[in-house]
C-alpha cells in the first residue's frame, strides 16, 4: 500500500497543518472544524463518558397504557430527499402537520405522503412551523441554512438537524441562527435501509444545545424527542464532541470498509460462509448512501483522518505478517533444504501458476447432493471413522459423529485422552495402533500447514486397502494434489470443506454449506455406498450439500473466505470496541471480528499460501483502498485549492482589467504582490 506520510500527525505537513490549526492560512470553510479553544479529541480517552439514556432499557418494553401520547407539532422538513421522506412517513403517521421544502420539486411525492410541499422557502417560513427539521446533506447544510429567510419565522422556533456529524452542526447553528432560536442537535443512528422494518431498539442521539426557559419551549422540545421515543428508539443524550469521537470509530469506519468492499464487486457465491454473508450485508447497508455523505463524514469529523491512517497501517501490518512468513518459508526452502527436493508448498505454487490460466475452463456448475438421506442411522449405515487431528475442529465434528452412532477413533500429537473419554471416543497416542483398528474412513482434521507432515507420518501400510481418506481443509486444490501424490492408488479420496466451524455452527448445521469433490472413489458398489454414507452424516444435519471441483471451490473461496478473514484481521488490529451508539453496520463489523479472531494466524496464512487466487484478492483490496483514499483526498484538495487560490485568481483578473483601463504597465510588479 502506498505510504501517505502526510497523514501522520507527527510530521509537519502543510495539508495537515491546514486541517488542524486556525492559522491565518486556514481556509474559511475549515475554520468551523477547529477553534483555538477546542482541545483535540483522543480516540482512547481515559476521561469518563457521561451518557444519559432517556428511554426504557433494552431489557424492558415500554408499557403502551402508561406511554404519554405524542402532541401534534407543525414540523417543516428542509431537504425532502431520501432521508427527509423517510422521516416524514413516520411523522405523518403520528399525526403531526408536516411541511416540506427542497431544491428539487418533490410535490408529487409529498402529496402521496400527506405532506404540504413548498417550492419557495419564504412561503414555508410564513406558515410559522414550530420545528424546522434540517434533513440536508452535510456538505450543503451551511448553504441551505444561510439562504433560509429566518426573519419570516417566529422567534424561538426550534431548529433540529439530523446530520451524521455533530460538532460541525452545532458550531454552524450557533453561528447562523438568531440567539432567541432553540437548537437541538440530533442523529438518528439509522436510515431507510437499516430501519426498513421499524425503529425499535435503534439509537437516537441528541444534545439540547440551547432551549429557552419558558415551559412551552421546554415542552415543545420534549414533544419532539418523544416522536422517536414512542417508536421504540434508544434515546441517548450525549455531547456533540463525544458523539463525533465515537462516530469516527464506528460510523466512519463502517462506511469506509463498506465502500472498499463495494469496489471489489463482491457477489454471493454458492458456498457463502456466515462471515461472508455479513460482508455482503455491510455492502448493502452502505452502498446506497451517496459519496457526499461519506465525504462529509470524513471532512467534518476531526477524528476521521486518524481512522483512515489507522486502517492504512493495520492493512500494511497484516500484509507484512503474510509476506514475512512467506519470506521465511522460501528462505528455509532455498538455503536450509538445498536441493533435497521440493516441498508441497513449491508444488502448490507451480500447480497454481498452471491452474490460474485454466481456472475458467475448470469451473463447474455446483449441484446439490442427491444421496439418500436416511431417517436414522442403522447398524449397516454406521461407519468406523478415525479422526486424525483432535484439536478444536476435530472435536467439533466428533460430537456429531458420535451422536449419530458412528464408531469414532481419534489420534493427535497432543494427548486428548481425557477429553475423548468424556465424549465416548477411543483415543490413540500411537498412529500405528490407530491404523491397526482398520477404520473405514480416515478424517484428516489437521491444520493446513501441518497436513503434509502428518499425512507422510501415517503408517498407511497398516490400513486396509481402499480405505477412504477425507480432508476438511479450507483450501482444496492443495490437499487434492497431496493425496494424489502420496496415497496408494487403491485408496479412495474425498476432498471436503464444511463451510462452518465451532462458532458459526454452534447452533446447528442446518442450511450451512458443505462442499465436496469425489476425487477418486472406486467403482465397486460397496465403496460408492461408503462414500455416500459419509456424506449422509452432513446431509442429515441439514447442510446444503454442494458437489464442486476443488479448482472451483478455491476460486470462490478466495473471493469470499479469504476476503472475509482479511477484513476481520485488519479490523482486529484496530481494537474496535462497542460504543454507546453502535449502528447496525458497526455491529456487523464487531461480529465479523469476533467470528475471525478465534481462528489462528496459521489458518489465515494457509488460506493465503495454498490458494492461488488469494494474492490477486489481496492486491484488489489494496487497490480499492488506495482508490478510495484518492477520492477523499482528491476532493479535499479541490476544496483547499478553491479556498487558497480562488481569491488570487479573482485579484489577478481585476489587475488585468485595471491595466486595460489605465494603460499602466503593472505586469512587472505582479510578482511582488502577495495575496494573504
Amino acid at each position: 500500500m502506498i505510504s501517505l506520510p502526510c497523514l501522520h500527525q507527527s510530521l509537519s505537513r502543510p495539508s495537515l497543518f491546514l486541517l488542524s490549526s486556525s492559522s491565518p492560512f486556514t481556509p474559511p470553510l475549515l475554520l468551523s472544524l477547529s477553534s483555538p479553544s477546542m482541545k483535540p479529541i483522543l480516540l482512547h480517552s481515559s476521561k469518563p463518558l457521561h451518557v444519559k439514556c432517556c428511554s426504557t432499557s433494552p431489557c424492558s418494553e415500554p408499557d403502551p397504557h402508561h406511554a404519554r401520547p405524542v402532541s401534534a407539532l407543525k414540523i417543516a422538513i428542509i431537504g425532502f430527499g431520501n432521508y427527509g421522506q423517510f422521516l416524514a412517513k413516520t411523522l405523518v403517521s403520528q399525526g403531526h402537520i408536516i411541511l416540506a421544502h427542497s431544491r428539487s420539486n418533490y410535490s408529487h411525492v409529498a402529496d402521496k405522503l400527506g405532506v404540504s410541499f413548498f417550492i419557495n422557502p419564504h412561503d414555508l417560513c410564513e406558515q410559522h412551523p414550530e420545528v424546522i427539521l434540517l434533513c440536508t446533506s452535510i456538505i450543503s447544510t451551511e448553504h441551505v441554512l444561510r439562504t433560509l429567510p429566518l426573519q419570516r419565522l417566529k422567534r424561538s422556533t426550534l431548529l433540529v438537524d439530523v446530520l451524521s456529524v455533530k460538532e460541525f452542526a452545532k458550531s454552524l447553528l450557533l453561528d447562523v441562527l438568531p440567539p432567541d432560536f432553540d437548537i437541538v442537535c440530533s442523529h438518528p443512528m439509522f436510515g431507510p435501509q437499516s430501519a426498513k422494518q421499524s425503529w425499535k431498539g435503534l439509537f437516537f442521539v441528541y444534545e439540547k444545545i440551547r432551549i429557552g426557559n419558558e415551559a412551552s419551549r421546554v415542552q415543545r422540545c420534549e414533544d419532539f424527542l418523544r416522536i422517536f421515543q414512542s417508536e421504540g428508539c434508544k434515546m441517548v443524550e450525549m455531547s456533540c464532541q463525544e458523539h463525533d469521537k465515537f462516530a469516527a470509530g464506528s460510523q466512519f469506519m463502517t462506511h469506509t470498509v463498506g465502500r472498499v468492499l463495494d469496489m471489489l464487486g463482491l457477489e454471493s457465491t454458492p458456498i457463502n460462509t456466515k462471515g461472508y454473508e455479513t460482508l455482503l450485508d455491510l455492502v448493502e447497508n452502505t452502498c446506497r448512501d451517496s459519496f457526499d455523505l461519506y465525504y462529509g463524514l470524513f471532512l467534518y469529523n476531526k477524528s476521521a483522518l486518524e481512522m483512515v491512517e489507522r486502517l492504512d497501517l493495520a492493512f500494511d501490518a497484516l500484509r507484512n505478517e503474510l509476506f514475512g512468513r512467506l519470506h521465511y518459508v522460501v528462505r528455509k526452502q532455498l538455503f536450509e533444504k538445498g536441493e533435497k527436493g521440493k516441498s508441497s508448498q513449491d508444488i502448490c505454487y507451480q500447480n497454481g501458476a498452471a491452474l490460474a490460466s485454466t481456472s475458467n475452463a475448470l469451473r463447474s456448475i455446483p449441484y446439490e447432493f442427491k444421496g439418500k438421506i436416511s431417517e436414522g442411522v442403522d447398524d449397516s449405515s454406521k461407519l468406523k471413522i478415525a479422526i486424525v487431528g483432535f484439536g478444536n475442529f476435530g472435536r467439533f465434528l466428533a460430537k456429531i459423529l458420535a451422536r449419530q452412532g458412528h464408531s469414532v477413533l481419534a489420534y493427535s500429537r497432543t494427548d486428548y485422552r481425557d477429553v475423548a473419554q468424556k465424549m465416548g471416543i477411543s483415543f490413540f497416542s500411537d498412529a500405528n495402533d490407530l491404523c491397526e483398528e482398520h477404520p473405514e474412513v480416515i478424517l484428516l482434521c489437521t491444520s493446513i500447514l501441518s497436513t503434509e507432515k502428518v499425512l507422510k507420518s501415517l503408517p498407511l501400510q497398516r490400513l486396509k486397502r481402499s480405505t477412504l481418506f477425507v480432508d476438511v481443509l479450507s483450501v482444496k486444490e492443495f490437499p487434492r494434489n497431496l493425496f494424489l501424490q502420496h496415497l496408494p492408488s487403491d485408496f479412495d479420496i474425498l476432498c471436503t470443506h464444511p463451510m462452518f466451524g465451532p462458532e458459526s455452527g454452534r447452533n446447528g448445521w442446518n442450511g450451512l454449506a458443505f462442499v465436496f469433490d469425489k476425487v477418486r472413489v472406486g467403482s465397486d458398489e460397496r465403496r460408492v455406498a461408503r462414500c455416500n454414507r459419509f456424506l449422509d452424516i452432513f446431509a442429515r444435519e441439514g447442510c446444503r450439500m454442494m458437489e464442486m471441483s476443488c479448482a472451483e471451490h478455491d476460486w470462490h473461496a478466495a473471493g469470499s473466505q479469504f476476503v472475509t478473514h482479511t477484513t476481520g484481521r485488519v479490523l482486529e488490529k484496530l481494537d474496535l470496541e462497542s460504543t454507546p451508539i453502535n449502528t447496525k453496520g458497526y455491529e456487523i463489523l464487531l461480529q465479523l471480528v469476533e467470528n475471525t479472531a478465534g481462528d489462528s494466524f496459521e489458518l489465515y496464512y494457509g488460506l493465503f499460501m495454498y490458494n492461488v487466487n488469494a494474492m490477486e484478492q489481496l492486491d484488489r483490496i489494496d487497490f480499492a483502498f488506495e482508490s478510495l483514499k484518492k477520492q477523499l483526498f482528491g476532493r479535499l484538495h479541490g476544496v483547499l485549492h478553491e479556498e487558497l487560490f480562488g481569491n488570487s485568481e479573482k485579484f489577478e483578473l481585476l489587475l488585468e482589467k485595471s491595466v486595460e483601463r489605465n494603460g499602466a504597465a503593472l505586469s512587472s510588479s505582479l510578482e511582488s504582490v502577495k495575496i494573504s
